[in-house]
């Protein structure tokens, strides 16, 4: 019996967050591209396509994110890869799905290539999705939820400085939950991870709090003991 082809795919849960103030997170957003061919043309889809021949993986996943939609995650990793018989009406087709973060308000999406439209949307407020996008999303979500807890990957929704305050607002965003600020600086605090930058959030009706900045150097040092970073 002659083996049936099939295609390799790539596909991209790109997460943004706009955190304002502890407690007033904006919610978690995710990255999505309204189709402009069939199948499932007009419906709202996760950025992706197919692989090239001369593509590994990751090349292939950060060209359609900049083909479709404009925008380059500054921290993206291989999620899981998803096959399930169906999954695509126009043949076999196998997907390596990845998980990625971005700065909303650094990226504004711009659609091109085979997508009409791109845009950030609320993960609370999702339309429906082409193929077997509304299962990876979740997947990359649960991804997400577990990840922050024991790797500093949150950083990478934040500016280069950031206030105590909107680093809890992005950690509650992604949680889904309030969390305890005196127990939140606590914990923070004793990763020895935030450097005081001796600057000042000014501008607002409150005292003006201090600004901070990740120290990734001293995390990647700490990574190679075999550090865990928790929250």
């Amino acid at each position: 019996m002659k083996a049936k082809s099939y295609r390799i795919a790539v596909d991209a849960v790109v997460f943004g967050a706009r955190p304002i103030a502890a407690g007033e997170g904006r919610g978690l957003e995710v990255l999505l591209i309204q189709r402009g061919v069939p199948p499932f043309e007009g419906s709202w889809a996760l950025p992706g396509g197919l692989v090239l021949p001369e593509e590994d993986l990751e090349t292939a996943v950060r060209r359609e994110l900049v083909e479709e939609a404009g925008i380059t995650p500054s921290w993206l990793e291989q999620l899981y890869t998803f096959g399930q018989p169906g999954r695509d009406p126009r043949e076999r087709t196998v997907t390596v799905a990845w998980l990625g973060l971005v700065q909303p308000d650094r990226y504004p999406p711009s659609a091109a290539t085979d997508a009409a439209d791109a845009r950030w949307w609320p993960v609370a407020k999702l339309p429906p999705l082409a193929f077997d996008h509304a299962h990876i999303l979740a997947v990359g979500a649960t991804r997400l939820e577990g990840k922050v807890r024991y790797q500093p990957i949150g950083f990478d929704l934040l500016p280069p400085e950031f206030t105590l305050s909107e680093l809890q607002a992005l950690y509650e965003t992604i949680l889904d939950r309030r969390l305890d600020k005196r127990n939140f600086r606590r914990k923070i605090g004793k990763t020895g991870l935030l450097v005081d930058t001796g600057k000042k959030r000014t501008g607002g009706a409150h005292r003006a709090p201090a600004l901070y900045r990740f120290d990734r150097e001293r995390y990647l040092v700490l990574e190679q003991q075999g550090y865990l970073f928790e929250i």
